[in-house]
């Protein structure tokens, strides 16, 4: 090779190899659209921009770089691979190919390459041209190869030409090497690749033909090939095709072998069909075959996975008996599926049992195992288990932490975590193949999964062993945090990097979707997981079926519950446990109690969810008496009923009335050892305000006080509504300013609460409680809608009723049952012409005031999108127009008469003293809020003198903002128009206030034309 050459090579490979860097993108293979889950199809990845420096070994420069179909860790090998072609001064063959296509060069070249895989990257980035001359000359490269003794290599190389070429030209590919194969190998050698090519790019018509060639010339296909081509006939269900193939082989050869049974017992057992995997076996026998350990381990699995763990223990018995002996994985098979249904005692005896016959656990096993402590709840006995693994010095791998630390954190043993990452660090605590899969798992154990994916790309790249652990991980982080799109980034790279998805990877897609409420797309993707042969399982339909019952779709869950009991994939504990839980709170108890006993009857273990489950469903239909029964049958199965169960009996106690009973169980808490919680404090005060019993539920405030527990939201909740309910409306708010005092932000239930009270009391306490709502920025929602509703009908107002109800439904607003009934109500009352007690003009105003910001604030956030001329013109939060500004467009549109819902706002003038005690309201409603002095200074022009109260209130309500203001060092803008000195300090709060203060001071400043009309017209 001369000196000029050899330079060039090296230059060019140092190109390629800082190339690396910085262009590392490619095109993965086109996936055949089966469903429309955008995010499962559509990849992110985007072709090469950049001319690819590899391509200067191509002998195709002039084609494009996308059609190069390498990830990253391939472009590494085969540049660490020329790199080594070019060390050992075979740079000219790299020149000679780079200049013309030859099939000579390029087999010289893959084998200087010597890894497989680096070789067929190799042919994957140079075979760009489909011409009947390229692919011509690659058959001849696939023919020397085999005649060199590569024919797995060749065999590679046949399968990429004919997926890309379609199986429109896979007819013309078999001919081409069929015609040029004399010479280079034999007639088997040439049938035998292509075969095997058509079975690996799943074209089954086409290898069937070229067995039936086989045949036709004499020859008998080997039994490894006949295998392969059943398992791929029985994944794509063409049953006819493997009877016919089975009589063929007992007729003309080969004969059936073990592998080939059980290859077909595999099959059809992955197919649920479990009695044809039984026939099968007792097959073997008539034909020379005697069933082996991976036989029975085949049709255990099937058992367990349908559920049927005592048929398994049969066939292990039968198994033994036959003198086959158990291996690990037969123990792993039987402990995981015990596991799954929860009976864990038992399944620590089996792991104790095959120690005792000799048989050591493997990693798997003690995962297993591992996994089914965890799941009952059982963290100690699982972190004993891993001690006891370590001593016996089977390694952990990525698998066994992932268990360790969900289990640590799902049940607060932080502690745990820190020990467990510390552990880590110590010498052989893992195997160095899981070192990389468990470095990305640690960073998503930490909370930052962005940073995994980053670890894990340049592990990748730099050709780190990696295995579906770690893309897991990265996949369960992002599912857990609801970010959907970044998961199946992570699951479109895992394809890429011929990854096979697992049982998890399937479960935490499903899950992200199913949190994101796309339960359409889920169920999709888990048929299209399912059609494709990835790993798919029972947790799979357990999740869409949990999800179908959170949004409330009962028929969905139960069609899918119906489908899984007619597959091979029947439902386990945890399955039932969440179906059981599903109909509990859809109301539906008793057809839960019937799975129940079902779930019984299949010899599965319930736990305490299970229990728990239907012993609220029974409390919450008011059947105590059932609910106490399953208690009762829990203890008898060794169950102790936990706090959660305790809460649940409570509260059916509670809603009863039951009191003393409710007493005497939280009283049998403490003597169990049982804490109660901030649940079952605020449950015992519930019960005790429903009876209006304040005095018990005071003495319980003071006793959860005692026990190291502040009451929370709830607590405050619950008691505001008592004293209210109690028309002890004074201890309701002193309730009420205690929550505010101890910083806990009040919710749409304490606003709701609070507006139910004050409509029911006097006005000027109503006033002063509303300001401080409106302060607070209270966020209406349908059940404030329907209690201003409902009180609006009781004051005598029912045409005011219906009218309100009109504009909400012009916005679109939701109605539930309740706002139809109380709209029935009140047409039913003005047909019966109803006479009521009707209350003062005051309180219906105070009652309109309060309707009209709930039907602003709905207007301002309703769903549609239209836009309506005639509706309130809304002003933006934070503008910094004026009140002028403000005023004048809210007035354009109350003057609006025929069009503008607002229209029907009327003030009840009916004389000056009603007008002052309206005008003195709104200074009540003010409190803590600077009005300007024009606005006092316009009703004094209109004619009204303020009387001695106005004077005073206002002079009150002055001297207090100013006192606020210099507490708070708040100055709010002249341009505003008003300045509050009270502003709560969330920030999220804040625009919203300024919203609703200025809407108060627009209403005055229209009350007050209002009033110059009046004049007027008087």
């Amino acid at each position: 090779m001369s000196a000029v050459a050899s330079h060039r090579s090296r230059n060019t490979f140092i190109k390629v190899c800082n190339s690396l860097i910085s262009n590392t993108s490619f095109t993965p293979l086109p996936k055949p659209p089966i469903i429309q889950c955008s995010h499962f199809f559509n990849s992110s990845s985007s072709s090469t921009t950049k001319s690819d420096l590899l391509d200067d070994f191509s002998p195709f420069k002039d084609s494009h770089s996308e059609d190069a179909v390498i990830n990253p860790y391939e472009r590494r090998i085969i540049a660490l691979g020329l790199a080594k072609i070019i060390k050992n001064q075979q740079g000219y063959v790299l020149n000679k190919f780079s200049r013309d296509f030859c099939p000579f060069l390029l087999v010289k070249i893959m084998k200087l390459l010597g890894d497989r895989q680096c070789a067929f990257a190799f042919f994957k980035l140079v075979f760009r041209d489909e011409s009947d001359r390229i692919v011509r000359a690659c058959c001849v490269a696939c023919h020397v190869l085999a005649m060199q003794g590569f024919r797995v290599i060749a065999q590679d190389v046949l399968s990429w030409m004919i997926w890309r070429n379609g199986l429109c030209r896979g007819q013309e590919v078999m001919e081409f090497m069929w015609r040029g194969h004399f010479g280079y190998e034999s007639d088997f050698s040439v049938l035998d690749s292509l075969m095997r090519a058509f079975m690996k790019v799943e074209m089954s018509s086409q290898a069937l033909e070229v067995l039936e060639r086989m045949r036709k010339i004499g020859l008998q296909p080997c039994l490894s090939g006949v295998s392969v081509l059943f398992r791929l006939l029985l994944r794509i269900g063409d049953y006819g095709s493997v009877w016919k193939l089975f009589r063929d082989m007992v007729k003309r050869g080969p004969r059936p072998s073990n592998i080939t049974f059980n290859v077909l017992i595999h099959g059809f057992c992955k197919k649920g069909e479990i009695q044809t995997g039984v026939s099968l076996l007792h097959l073997m026998s008539k034909l020379l075959c005697e069933p082996d350990v991976y036989t029975y381990n085949i049709l255990i699995n099937a058992y367990c996975i349908r559920g049927q763990t005592l048929d398994a223990f049969s066939w292990v018995q039968l198994m033994v008996e036959s003198g086959c002996s158990p291996s690990t994985a037969t123990f792993s098979t039987i402990i995981n599926a015990l596991c799954k249904e929860g009976n864990v005692v038992e399944a620590r005896s089996v792991f104790d049992q095959m120690q005792d016959m000799g048989v050591s656990p493997n990693t798997t096993v003690y995962n297993a195992l591992m996994d089914g402590f965890v799941k009952a709840r059982e963290i100690s006995q699982a972190s004993m288990l891993f001690e006891e693994m370590r001593n016996n010095n089977v390694k952990a791998d990525g698998v066994t932490f992932n268990i360790l630390v969900a289990g640590f954190y799902k049940y607060g043993r932080d502690e745990n975590v820190d020990h467990l990452l510390r552990d880590l660090s110590m010498p052989d605590l893992l195997p160095d193949y899981s070192l990389p899969d468990v470095s990305v798992a640690r960073l998503c154990w930490a909370g930052r999964p962005d940073e995994a994916t980053e670890l894990l790309e340049d592990m990748l790249k730099n050709g780190l062993p990696l295995t579906v652990i770690a893309f897991n991980s990265i996949i369960s982080a992002y599912s857990k945090k609801g970010l959907e799109k970044k998961a199946f980034d992570a699951y479109h790279m895992m394809i890429k990097y011929d990854v096979t998805p697992s049982f998890s990877t399937c479960n935490s897609l499903l899950m992200c979707l199913s949190r994101n409420g796309k339960l359409q797309e889920a169920e999709e993707l888990m048929w299209y997981m399912r059609e494709k042969e990835f790993s798919v399982n029972r947790v799979a339909f357990t999740v869409l079926i949990d999800g179908y019952f959170k949004i409330g779709d009962v028929m969905g869950a139960q069609r899918l519950w119906l489908f899984t009991k007619n597959i091979s994939t029947a439902p386990d504990a945890v399955a039932f446990s969440a179906f059981i839980d599903g109909l509990s709170k859809a109301g539906l108890v008793e057809e839960a109690y019937n799975v129940f006993l079902e779930m019984k009857n299949k010899g599965l273990v319930p736990n305490n969810f299970t229990y728990n489950s239907l012993i609220s469903g029974f409390c919450n239909g008011g059947k105590l008496n059932e609910a106490l029964k399953l208690e009762k049958e829990m203890r008898q199965r060794g169950l102790l009923p936990d706090l959660f169960t305790n809460n649940i009996i409570i509260n059916g106690y509670c809603k009863q009335g039951r009191m003393k009973s409710a007493i005497n169980t939280f009283m049998d808490m403490h003597n169990i050892g049982l804490v109660p919680d901030i649940v079952t404090y605020n449950t015992l005060i519930s019960g005790y305000c429903k009876g209006f019993d304040m005095v018990n539920a005071d003495n319980l405030v003071y006793k959860m006080y005692s026990s190291g527990w502040d009451p929370d939201i709830t607590t405050y909740n619950i008691r505001i509504h008592g004293f209210s309910g109690s028309r002890r409306m004074n201890r309701a708010v002193l309730v009420f300013n205690e929550l505010l005092s101890s910083g806990i932000i009040p919710n749409t239930i304490t606003y709701n609460t609070m507006l139910n009270a004050i409509c029911n009391d006097i006005l000027d306490r109503a006033m002063i409680v509303t300001a401080k709502l409106l302060k607070m920025a209270f966020v209406p929602n349908i059940v404030t809608t329907n209690l201003l509703l409902s009180h609006l009908r009781k004051q005598g107002l029912p045409e005011r009723t219906l009218m309100w109800g009109e504009h909400l439904k012009q916005i679109r607003v939701e109605f539930d049952e309740i706002t139809y009934k109380i709209l029935e109500r009140a047409d039913r009352d003005i047909k019966e012409d109803v006479v009521y007690l009707r209350g003062t003009s005051g309180n219906s105003l105070f009652l309109d005031f309060l309707m009209y910001l709930t039907y602003d604030y709905l207007y301002r956030n309703r769903v549609c999108g239209e836009t309506d001329i005639s509706a309130i013109r809304m002003i933006n939060n934070g503008s910094s127009r004026s009140l002028e500004a403000t005023a004048r467009v809210h007035q354009q549109s109350m003057l609006e008469v025929n069009s503008c819902p607002m229209s029907l706002w009327k003030f009840q003038i009916l004389s000056e003293g009603t007008k002052g005690a309206v005008y003195v309201s709104f200074m009540k409603l003010h409190i803590g809020i600077v009005i300007p002095l024009k606005i006092v200074k316009d009703l004094v022009d209109q004619g009204y003198e303020p009387d001695f109260e106005v004077k005073t209130k206002f002079m009150h309500m002055d001297h207090m903002t100013n006192i606020k203001r210099r507490k708070m060092e708040t100055i709010m803008s002249e341009s505003a128009g008003f300045c509050d000195g009270n502003l709560l300090s969330h920030p999220s709060l804040s625009a919203i206030l300024i919203a609703r203060l200025r809407y108060a001071s627009f209403l005055l400043s229209e009350f007050l034309r209002i009033i110059s009309i009046w004049k007027n017209v008087g």
